[in-house]
């Protein structure tokens, strides 16, 4: 009963132990806000990859892309049918997306991926990333009445307003079309009269006004206000920008004619270039999919690029997506079908395979910061072990009057260990609580700061996230817990063998 009685005073009387406490404190909360928060942000990330690449991917090992994709789904079904949810066939090919910005054609490095739209919504999270919600239940290559969000649905609450999506669709389409229309009259006027065509003849560019003139297309040989072209959903990063003041500003809307450019099937391969429609946005979040990623139809795809057997129809993919019932199986199924294609003409792989480095570095990335940051737990350690040699040499009176009273060195020893456990349990328990009020309240604290300092501290515009995510782990808590406690008794131990070996007349003569 004496050593928790001498605890609890050492514990109430000395300040200096305050100082420990604090430590330990700052220490553990630091952690767990920083852990959870690299755990929000880890996750997010793999759901939006996981949204593009499905559980497990099959896919040709050339462009050229493999025969017959419903005699390989039924192979896949044979080999795992019974880990599998959905399936669907896809063709990747690296092209070139151009569009029409005033009188100059800009031209960007995408990938063209051909995809059917009846089912790659099941076998991935793609149909959730698109800007109509009647294409995020059903998705369809035609252009739109109308409708188009002019909110982020993912967080309609904080995002900024797109006033240019108001009129996305077939009203903008037949807006634009009737501008060209008005426009090529006057240049047809003005050439039979043979009159140059001064500056003020173009109309003036502009890109945040998607219904300020611009210069007609020559791709639109056909009634641009009645009839579309083939349908391309485009990354939304394509399409915008964000200026200075970070507002959004479109480059072009759902509506407007692009031209692609890609590589055929034959060998050698030859350049195909086609007009395609824009009929909606997609939006992952992930600037290296937002900005490089577009959708055609797959039929239309295969038929530019020659991969369809001109005596059987039937048509080449390049891969073959498969969604799992549970995707935890994903390396149990890769395996499995590993083993029935031949590595030569297929590669197999699990979407965390195809990720792997990237993953690999978030989390080399996560542990390295986890142990600078228990460098501070650390640091409170040594402190304690400072204060604690100070107490055995300020108490060594005290300490050889209770050894002469009867108390054995193990008694002494546990006096300073129970003394150094209190001191990481109260540390700990005040650190977790003002961790996890941090991590409920974190967002609110970053909207305060920015608004104290003046700059936004999280801004959506670089981060893609409108609010900091955050997730609390149990057992990262437990081990921070745990092991801020534990530094806190090992930094004890050296003290206490020296008071336990203290001799109790040498102790009671000390001056």
């Amino acid at each position: 009963m004496y050593k928790l009685l001498l605890c609890w005073r050492y514990l109430r009387t000395r300040h200096i132990a305050l100082a420990s406490v604090i430590s330990v404190t700052l220490g553990v909360a630091t952690m767990i806000v920083v852990n959870s928060v690299m755990h929000g942000f880890t996750r997010e990330m793999q759901d939006r990859i996981h949204g593009i690449i499905s559980d497990v991917v099959c896919e040709s090992q050339s462009l050229e892309g493999f025969p017959n994709p419903q005699w390989h789904v039924q192979r896949i079904e044979q080999v795992a049918g019974r880990y599998i949810a959905a399936m669907t066939a896809t063709v990747q090919v690296p092209a070139m997306l151009s569009f029409q910005l005033g009188n100059e054609w800009i031209t960007r490095p995408v990938q063209l991926i051909g995809v059917d739209e009846r089912t790659q919504s099941s076998a991935s999270d793609f149909g959730i990333y698109l800007q109509h919600p009647a294409n995020r239940k059903a998705m369809s290559f035609q252009l739109r009445v109308g409708g188009y969000d002019m909110l982020d649905h993912q967080a309609p609450t904080k995002a900024r307003p797109r006033a240019a999506m108001r009129h996305a669709g077939w009203p903008y389409r037949r807006a634009r079309a009737a501008r060209d229309k008005a426009w090529r009259a006057v240049a047809l006027q003005r050439a039979q009269a043979n009159e140059p065509r001064s500056a003020q003849s173009t109309p003036p560019d502009s890109i945040a006004d998607p219904f300020a003139g611009a210069a007609p297309s020559d791709a639109n040989l056909y009634d641009a206000a009645r009839e579309q072209s083939t349908g391309i959903v485009a990354g939304i990063a394509l399409a915008s920008y964000r200026d200075a003041k970070g507002h959004e500003n479109f480059l072009f809307l759902p509506g407007d004619d692009v031209k692609v450019s890609f590589p055929s099937a034959g060998t050698p391969p030859r350049v195909v270039s086609d007009v395609f429609t824009v009929v909606d946005f997609y939006e992952s979040k992930m600037s290296e999919y937002d900005s490089t990623l577009v959708f055609v139809p797959l039929s239309r795809l295969q038929q530019l690029r020659g991969m369809v057997d001109p005596t059987s129809g039937v048509g080449y993919v390049t891969s073959i997506q498969i969604k799992l019932k549970d995707d935890r199986l994903g390396p149990l199924v890769r395996d499995k079908l590993r083993a029935a294609f031949p590595s030569a003409m297929y590669a197999v792989s699990t979407w965390r395979d195809k990720q792997g480095p990237l993953l690999a570095a978030v989390q080399l990335e996560t542990n390295i910061l986890n142990l600078l940051l228990f460098l501070i737990i650390a640091v409170a350690g040594f402190g304690i072990l400072a204060i604690f040699f100070m107490i055995v040499v300020e108490k060594t009176r005290d300490i050889g009057v209770l050894k002469s009273l009867g108390a054995p060195g193990g008694g002494v020893m546990s006096i300073f260990l129970t003394y150094g456990l209190s001191l990481g349990m109260c540390g700990s328990g005040v650190g977790l609580l003002i961790g996890l009020l941090i991590v409920r309240y974190i967002n609110e604290i970053a909207g305060a700061l920015g608004k104290i300092t003046g700059h936004e501290i999280f801004d959506p515009s670089i981060y893609y996230f409108y609010e900091i995510p955050t997730i609390v782990d149990p057992w990262t808590v437990l081990w921070i817990v745990l092991g801020a406690i534990g530094i806190a008794v090992v930094a004890s131990i050296l003290p206490a063998r020296r008071a336990a070996r203290l001799h109790p007349v040498e102790a009671l003569r000390y001056e």
